[in-house]
């Protein structure tokens, strides 16, 4: 019968852990800083809080033709 080995420890058996292929992305460069930051935060937020006239809040995404989920009417932007 053979002894159970944990996960771990069988990956400490494994070796080295192997490089990633392909060289490294280079860092941004000053001018595009704030792109890149933007970019990795996941882009900007395109939802909004509506809040409907009937009382219903909700999220949605921004756009000029929004209307509540809850009785349809059209919001403001």
């Amino acid at each position: 019968m053979r002894k159970a080995t944990s996960p771990r420890r069988e990956e400490a058996d494994a070796g080295p852990a192997e490089e990633p292929a392909g060289p490294l992305p280079e860092p941004p460069s000053d001018e595009l800083a704030d792109e890149w930051r933007l970019r990795a935060a996941g882009g900007p937020a395109d939802r909004a809080q509506y809040s409907c006239v009937c009382g219903y809040v909700f999220q949605a995404d921004v756009s000029t033709s929004v209307a509540c989920p809850n009785c349809g009417a059209a919001q403001a932007w």
